[in-house]
């Protein structure tokens, strides 16, 4: 029985060494080729627009994440101690180390600076069964640029990767924060009342809206328009109906701005896939002016987003306007896949096939190949080369090399 157990117990041992963590993966074969092939194409639209690649450490200082910089929150970060005691912590965000990275090399550039990036996010949402704790973000970054333009050249981007992915059908919603920051000053709430009550407009929580405002002395205008929030979204069109709802100086200025991006957005060819939330509040802490993200069926959750952080630089010396993107790869790999719209695309390969007595020349015989940039692969024949073929997967071989004693012989 003592046996019997152990081999039991050393079966279930066996069995977790091959499975992976909840919240992370392994991609192999077709899949493994879509990502690359998609982060390629995305890549490539960002280069285009003229932005230029860094690469900033996995993990960080846990201050570069703190509760001020309006990221993550702590318990969903991942965090470990190292042997001389800081207090260290996977990347949850790319954005924080973008500004660290960009206030310590680049601190008196005063020209716009367009930095892209690729990179792994690690956030423990443990809460959410089924959403994965490790994901991919590939993202752009225009720092020293506060202006309308700026704004719509970021918006255009998205749409542009989004377009360059393959995506057929999204849907970019755009918002500004400074219409709500504008109605909370107006209310006179602190900084807890105007983040509780934010983040109630952001779930498009009417009921707790209304809730979190039965106790505040608010001018009844105010209050309706407070209560409004998490329904005032729609086309373009829409925006001059929202200014009329306010006399709030700050808060029609964040309208007028909105209405004059959409003008440029027409300009760039993409005003067909906008739409306007001002409910929409984004859930970074840090975004001061326009926000956005991209929405497609199949998904159940943003594919990109992003906005502007005019005050993020400054909490790491280098006062300067800032705007970003980021794409969410496996989420908008997920879409393309379940829309039909992705398939793997691998480079045809060559394999050559040797008996034992040519080893040598075969050897020579895959890398001419090699030389003339042919994907070829060697195998010792001991079975028939289309078994191989099929036991391996390989929908990317077209020619195959039967190498013998008597010299290179082609098999198809």
């Amino acid at each position: 029985m003592c046996g019997e157990s152990d081999r039991f117990q050393k079966g279930e041992r066996m069995e977790k060494l091959l499975h992976t963590p909840e919240g992370v993966r392994d991609l192999h074969d077709a899949e493994c080729v879509k990502k690359q092939q998609l982060e390629g194409k995305l890549r490539h639209c960002l280069h285009r627009f003229g932005f230029r690649d860094v690469v900033t450490p996995t993990f960080e200082y846990f201050d570069i994440f703190r509760k001020e910089r309006g990221t993550v929150p702590s318990k969903d970060m991942y965090k470990f101690i190292d042997r001389e005691g800081n207090t260290l912590v996977l990347r949850p965000d790319m954005t924080p180390p973008i500004a660290r990275c960009v206030a310590k090399y680049y601190k008196d550039e005063v020209n716009p600076l367009r930095l892209s990036y690729r990179g792994n996010t690690f956030v423990d949402n443990s809460g959410y069964r089924g959403k994965l704790k490790e994901t991919t973000q590939i993202g752009a970054e225009l720092i020293n640029d506060g202006s309308v333009v700026a704004d719509a050249e970021m918006v255009a981007l998205m749409a542009e990767c989004l377009k360059a992915s393959g995506l057929k059908e999204f849907q970019i919603e755009i918002g500004h924060v400074g219409f709500f920051t504008a109605l909370a000053k107006e209310a006179g709430f602190s900084a807890e009342e105007a983040a509780e009550v934010r983040e109630l407009i952001e779930s498009k929580n009417l009921f707790s809206v209304e809730q979190a405002l039965s106790d505040k002395s608010l001018a009844p205008e105010l209050k309706e328009l407070f209560l409004k929030l998490p329904e005032l979204f729609g086309s373009v069109e829409r925006l001059s109906e929202i200014r009329s709802m306010t006399d709030n100086a700050e808060a029609c200025a964040a309208i007028d701005h909105l209405m004059t991006l959409h003008k440029y957005l027409e300009s760039y060819g993409v005003a067909e896939y906008i739409s306007y939330d001002l409910g929409m509040l984004g859930k970074y802490g840090y975004y001061t002016g326009i926000n956005f993200r991209a929405l497609t069926y199949k998904t159940g959750e943003s594919v990109a987003a992003g906005g502007r952080y005019d005050h993020l630089m400054g909490q790491f010396g280098k006062n300067a306007p800032a705007i970003g993107i980021a794409l969410y790869v496996d989420t908008l790999l997920l879409g393309l896949s379940r829309q039909g719209l992705i398939t793997a695309e691998e480079k045809e390969r060559t394999l050559v096939v040797y008996e034992k007595a040519a080893e040598c020349d075969a050897i020579k015989c895959v890398c001419d190949l090699r030389a003339k940039d042919v994907y070829a692969m060697l195998e010792e024949k001991s079975a028939d080369w289309s078994d191989y073929e099929k036991r391996i997967g390989v929908n990317g071989i077209v020619q195959v090399y039967k190498v013998t004693a008597d010299g290179v012989e082609t098999m198809n």
